[in-house]
């Protein structure tokens, strides 16, 4: 008897938590696509070895590719910065592979490099040539790992808040949860449904310290396409991925001979300065360091001046 009523326990447990997983999923995929259909593509799809690279592109000039960091889609440069600079430049927002409407790569895909030959691929295709390549925060590394890959088609680069080298200890566990299988099975399903409007923007408001975000930001840049199921666990095997990397990479920074403008704020608690642009400045034969007194994680919002003159400066030094 006894045996039995274990039995049917495990059994009404078994399908209570089956039903409270279709509940999580099913409302995870109504958030998903209640996102998708408020923040479509802005750009183009590119088809690149069978996967959509998201391109948007304005203007006319010479060629600017801007690449953007983690959490993040193109969407962070078409809010504002990207009307300051089309009256001069072609500029080329990509989605890096699996944010925004790219397709991810796998686990092929958490590499800067594989990152960076997949946007590559997808700018000959618009027939790109000579480009300076901004990157921002994550984007940095991608930025680092396109003048790798291509040093020879790569006019300049312009490294933002960038993410490019090793760092000591770790990211803390929330990338290894959502990052791993019975994450992506189990904590990231229950964030993608029930993570609010107030959480989200809390993130953004935390990226953005010490300055606020600007008005509209939170509504625009689609923090829904970031939560959904897919895009949260790439991100976080992206980025808890990224240090062995950047280790390898840095290795060769000092063969890089192209122009290269890098651009921190000194009150960036996301990446900071000491850990990352100083020692980047030091190993990078064309490396110009710019430091921006009081600036956060975001100066292409809070000091664009600043960031667009360093475009201008990069584009002037190919």
């Amino acid at each position: 008897m006894t045996s039995r009523r274990l039995a049917l326990s495990f059994v009404l447990a078994t399908l209570a938590l089956g039903g409270c997983a279709a509940v999580v999923g099913s409302r995870a995929a109504e958030r998903e696509a209640v996102a998708e259909t408020k923040y479509p593509p802005t750009g183009q799809l590119i088809a690149v070895n069978g996967k959509a690279v998201h391109a948007d592109v304005q203007g006319a000039g010479p060629d600017l590719i801007l690449i953007h960091g983690a959490s993040g889609n193109t969407r962070d440069f078409t809010f504002a910065l990207v009307d300051q600079l089309k009256d001069r430049y072609r500029v080329i927002s990509l989605d890096r592979p699996g944010m925004g409407w790219s397709d991810s790569l796998g686990d092929a895909g958490n590499s800067p490099l594989v990152q960076a030959d997949q946007l590559i691929a997808a700018a000959r295709v618009l027939g790109v040539r000579d480009p300076v390549v901004l990157g921002h925060s994550y984007g940095g590394a991608v930025a680092m790992a396109w003048a790798l890959r291509d040093p020879g088609n790569t006019g300049a680069l312009v490294v933002l808040s960038g993410a490019t080298m090793p760092w000591p200890g770790g990211l803390g566990p929330q990338y290894a949860i959502l990052g791993s299988s019975l994450g992506g099975a189990t904590v990231v399903p229950l964030v993608t449904a029930f993570a609010g409007e107030k959480q989200a923007q809390a993130a953004i408001a935390s990226i953005f310290e010490p300055f606020p975000p600007p008005a509209g930001y939170a509504d625009y840049i689609g923090a829904g396409l970031t939560l959904r199921r897919a895009s949260l666990r790439t991100n976080a095997q992206q980025v808890g991925g990224l240090k062995p990397y950047v280790t390898a990479m840095a290795e060769n920074y000092p063969k890089l001979t192209l122009p290269v403008e890098i651009v921190h704020g000194d009150a960036d608690t996301t990446v900071p300065l000491a850990i990352h642009g100083e020692p980047l400045s030091r190993l990078l034969p064309g490396g110009v360091l710019t430091v921006l007194p009081g600036a956060g994680h975001m100066p292409h919002h809070t000091h664009a001046a600043a960031v667009i003159a360093a475009i201008d400066r990069a584009a002037a030094r190919r």
